[in-house]
């Protein structure tokens, strides 16, 4: 029969949102429009080629197929799994995951468990796993071998997850059916314990790329990922990736993953508040402005203002003529030429010249060799010169 061709759903990334280049990379005719659930002899007659377009995205660089997905794309078909090699591979792969990261006994979750041939193996590794499937028949073969399977799809980063939070996951070969991998993925990590750590695989690109495998491209897969593209996409939704690897006959990048969490600042709020303590018993030493600044680039305007130094400095001198006879930002105290420590004298200036401020102190120190208090101000406090 004639070949139809799919309505483009996006001209935009599934992964960062940025335009896909203008031409595509390849176009294909009367491709297979599945490749699961293939028409019998009832259907045959409905079944149609469909025609594909490759593009890239122009930020990212992630290659992608810009149509709807298949209707079946949430639930997992793994014929795969019924080769005694990939279940002889995959029990030493989550073995030895398993017993990296301390996870005997500890809660793992699979995204997409089909029937259970994968969750099984991750029981029989130790780990107390748990999953989701979207196949009403696949989840009831999952509960009748006893396996602790829930029926749905994470497809939103606001999504909760029965049983959680968990101290790993994993998804193999699914998240390139995803229309939303970024949702999928950050839905993942909002149900992931501290830490949490977990095994992202799919069809490796780079060997298509490199074995010119162009029979590849199916309807069922959107997104095609490079090892580069795969880290972006991880990094994206708030994962730290230590490794990829290439496995299984190099048909699969396999990454190991790691939940970021949100930094820690509350050093620097203590080594401000340690700073200033100090900063305000240097300038207890001296009369009430009669105090100098030398330095206003942009650290040093902040000092100033995180420090409230309105009332204690009496000028900022900068060498840069563009600065002179303007103010501080927040803070409005003004700027002034180097001159003006004879003209009008303070009996001490603090350095705040940063890469410069070690020249700046032995020029002040040639200007008034032993009657000016001069102290630089570095990360680890201020210092005498």
């Amino acid at each position: 029969m004639t070949a139809t061709t799919p309505v483009l759903l996006t001209h935009t990334c599934r992964v960062c949102g940025q335009q896909l280049a203008g031409d595509p990379l390849l176009r294909f005719a009367n491709m297979p429009g599945v490749a699961q659930f293939l028409p019998d002899t009832e259907s045959l007659d409905r079944d149609v080629g469909v025609d594909l377009e490759v593009r890239q995205c122009s930020g990212c660089g992630l290659v992608q197929l810009p149509v709807p997905p298949v209707p079946y794309y949430r639930d997992v078909v793994r014929a795969a799994a019924l080769s005694p090699e990939m279940g002889e591979f995959r029990l030493k792969q989550f073995g030895e995951f398993v017993r990296r990261f301390s996870l005997v006994g500890k809660k793992v979750f699979e995204i997409g468990a089909g029937r259970g041939e994968y969750l099984a193996l991750m029981v029989q590794a130790g780990a107390d796993a748990y999953g989701i499937e979207h196949a009403q028949a696949s989840v009831e073969s999952c509960t009748a071998r006893g396996l602790n399977v829930s029926r749905g799809f994470i497809d939103h980063e606001t999504d909760t997850i029965a049983g959680g939070p968990f101290d790993a996951f994993f998804i193999l070969n699914f998240l390139e059916h995803h229309p939303d991998p970024v949702g999928t993925l950050k839905g993942m990590h909002r149900n992931l314990a501290p830490g949490g750590i977990g095994i992202v695989e799919v069809p490796n690109f780079d060997m298509m790329l490199r074995d010119k495998l162009f029979s590849e491209f199916t309807t069922d897969h959107l997104l095609y990922f490079t090892r580069d593209t795969l880290a972006t996409t991880l990094r994206l939704s708030g994962f730290d990736v230590p490794e990829i690897s290439e496995v299984w006959h190099e048909y699969i990048l396999s990454a190991v993953v790691r939940k970021r969490e949100q930094l820690d600042l509350s050093s620097l709020r203590e080594q401000q508040a340690r700073l200033e303590t100090e900063l305000r018993a240097y300038l207890q030493r001296f009369p009430r402005k009669l105090v100098a600044i030398w330095g206003a680039g942009h650290q040093a305007l902040a000092l100033m203002a995180l420090m409230n130094l309105a009332g204690s400095i009496k000028y900022v001198v900068d060498s840069a003529p563009f600065k002179q006879g303007k103010y501080t930002p927040a803070t409005h105290i003004p700027i002034v030429s180097p001159d003006t420590l004879r003209t009008d004298p303070v009996q001490a200036v603090i350095v705040m010249a940063a890469s410069y401020s070690d020249e700046v102190a032995r020029t002040l120190r040639t200007m008034f060799p032993s009657d000016l208090n001069v102290a630089i101000w570095r990360e680890s406090g201020l210092e005498s010169v």
